[in-house]
């Protein structure tokens, strides 16, 4: 049994691993640093998020501030027991990913779902994919990508799901193995936010649920970033 343990162990390792691999390889820890830039770039595409900023700004500010007023010493002093001097390190980027998760749902749910929707109908207006938006959006005539989105068709981007909370709170006992539970932890939850991240893209393009897992699997280490 021990050995059979040992061995599916060893498997995972070298999976997480090989998965790192191909993630540092494919680029794609870049892709939000190329997208802030885009976006900043092209002012046409802020008017929605701005309205939304300091709300949005301010919700982000408290769920952090929160988070590790009242939560890190607890989960830093249970993770010494495990990790030693490491757990201060460990416990500060466990809460920043609690944070992180909290932030997103919270956002997403309460405030910016419709100016996301609305950005990234935009910014595939602007790289001349309109017909794929169209799909998903009445588009008007015009020059300006933002100017161009008419009324949604499609009920964009997923709602919370409790699921993903359930796994989420699963994947946490990670994090009491030294170090390398925490690196498993922020992958794992990397190959899964990931994919949600382009629900809307899956929508427009009407793929089905075997046609976006195919997709995913076979992208899965830019998914994972």
């Amino acid at each position: 049994m021990s050995e059979r343990v040992k061995e599916v162990a060893v498997q995972e390792a070298d999976r997480i691993k090989t998965l790192t691999t191909d993630a540092a390889r494919s680029g794609a820890y870049l892709y939000p640093i190329r997208g802030m830039a885009y976006f900043l770039s092209h002012r046409v595409l802020w008017k929605p998020l701005t309205a939304k900023l300091v709300p949005t700004l301010s919700l982000g500010l408290g769920v952090t501030t929160f988070m590790f007023v009242f939560t890190y010493l607890p989960q830093a002093a249970i993770m010494t027991f495990t990790q030693g001097p490491l757990a201060a390190v460990s416990a500060a980027l466990l809460v920043l990913s609690e944070s992180s998760t909290i932030f997103t749902m919270l956002s997403k749910t309460l405030l910016i779902e419709d100016a996301l929707v609305d950005t990234f109908d935009g910014v595939l207006v602007s790289k001349g994919t309109t017909d794929l938006v169209s799909s998903g959006r009445q588009i008007k005539a015009g020059n300006n990508p933002m100017a161009k989105l008419g009324k949604v068709i499609k009920s964009p981007l997923a709602r919370f799901s409790p699921n993903a909370l359930i796994r989420y709170f699963m994947y946490l006992p990670l994090n009491f193995i030294p170090v390398v539970g925490t690196i498993m932890f922020v992958i794992l939850q990397g190959r899964r936010m990931g994919p949600s991240a382009h629900t809307r893209y899956f929508q427009l393009k009407g793929w089905n649920s075997a046609q976006k897992e195919k997709h995913i699997e076979e992208n899965k280490a830019a998914y994972t970033r």
